[in-house]
């Protein structure tokens, strides 16, 4: 009984060195996702290339490369969208609902919904470095040319979405760890002799 009044009297004296600390983390991790998110999705280039030549007169096209014209680009901006839309969900709940929980199943429920983040951008940052890499080195074996000799512009901007998400799958490790860790704590206080 003391034990629980003491935990209620530092729930109400605000919040815990642990509890800034995720809360820094979800702000942080919606950011990296948020910026991981429209970086790629606003992320086109057009070019006008020569394509033939008819005696002395150039023949001339204009192609354009977008983030939409690639699944994994589209599967990256979905999970990076929704890991914000997750993030910014569980800061409301986290700030404006801590005391609602019964017998942990908020915590649960939390860290099971951080997991399956995690494994969302895991998914998503993984398809879009394997699309980054062909783009860059293509693939001489099945054919496929490098793009981004032709597109740096698109490159560039996609590699910075690119680690922008990795900094977001970090946040979202640590912030996992976190979660898992304070599910865990009330479990080995109830184990003591």
């Amino acid at each position: 009984m003391a034990l629980e009044n003491g935990e209620k009297s530092e729930e109400r004296s605000g919040p815990t060195g642990k509890y800034k600390v995720v809360l820094m983390l979800r702000v942080m991790a919606i950011l990296a996702t948020a910026a991981a998110t429209i970086v790629m999705a606003l992320n086109k280039q057009t070019k006008t290339f020569v394509v033939a030549t008819i005696g002395t007169t150039p023949i001339s096209a204009t192609l354009a490369a977008k983030f939409h014209h690639t699944p994994a680009f589209v599967f990256f901006v979905v999970a990076n969208g929704m890991a914000t839309v997750h993030n910014l969900v569980m800061l409301v709940v986290e700030i404006f609902a801590p005391k609602l929980d019964y017998k942990g199943l908020r915590l649960a429920i939390i860290a099971i919904l951080d997991m399956m983040t995690v494994g969302l951008i895991s998914g998503g940052v993984n398809a879009a470095v394997f699309m980054a890499e062909l783009g860059k080195n293509g693939n001489s074996h099945a054919r496929w040319n490098k793009i981004c000799d032709k597109f740096d512009s698109f490159c560039d901007r996609g590699g910075a979405s690119i680690i922008a998400s990795f900094i977001g799958l970090l946040f979202m490790l640590l912030i996992t760890t976190f979660s898992i860790i304070k599910l865990l704590k009330p479990i080995s206080h109830h184990n003591l002799p």
